[in-house]
């Protein structure tokens, strides 16, 4: 039993030294324009979906999805997410900001989050998310706002049509045209 106890130490220590030689090599990609590893990609979406389920809140949304609220929700997200996240256009009017990132931010109007429970998208936006581009608007917006936020991205695919105008003249580059250069 003492052999077989120290084999598992042996081993376990050997695995940790050549992690250790090969983030030390230069062998594990740092560059942002690199493509993740399954492993990497593995670990990074087991901890989110792990740590939203431990401390997304599981409330209903404190914000009612009203016009005024939903208009709201589009102004707080023009201003603190449309350059990364998009506009209306989706995937085609990327910002270059949003090509250049690593990970990939997702282009709501494209790829949306309006299956995601609020409580979710709540957390993602007030905590950020580690290794990426995403990051805590604890210290930056209230609450309130944030709850605005999440209530505009739970409807954005069915905004009522008094509001639909402020989402479409959202612009996620101060830049004339599509933003490609």
């Amino acid at each position: 039993m003492k052999s077989f106890l120290l084999g598992i130490v042996v081993t376990l220590a050997a695995g940790a030294l050549l992690a250790f030689v090969l983030v030390r090599s230069g062998r594990v990609p740092a560059n942002a324009d690199a493509v993740p590893g399954k492993l990497e990609t593995w670990a990074a979406s087991t901890s989110l979906d792990a740590t939203l389920a431990r401390e997304a809140p599981s409330m209903p949304d404190p914000v009612a999805p009203t016009d005024e609220n939903l208009r709201a929700g589009i102004a707080l997200f023009a201003t603190n997410c449309a350059v990364c996240h998009g506009s209306s256009k989706g995937d085609e009017a990327a910002s270059p900001i949003a090509r250049g990132l690593y990970q990939k931010p997702p282009q709501f109007a494209s790829e949306g989050v309006e299956d995601d429970p609020e409580g979710r998208s709540f957390w993602k936006i007030q905590h950020g998310i580690r290794l990426t581009a995403m990051p805590s608007f604890r210290g930056t917006l209230s609450d309130q706002q944030i709850w605005t936020i999440a209530t505009f991205l739970k409807h954005m695919d069915k905004l009522p049509p008094s509001v639909q105008p402020a989402w479409a003249a959202v612009r996620n580059w101060p830049v004339a045209g599509d933003g490609k250069r």
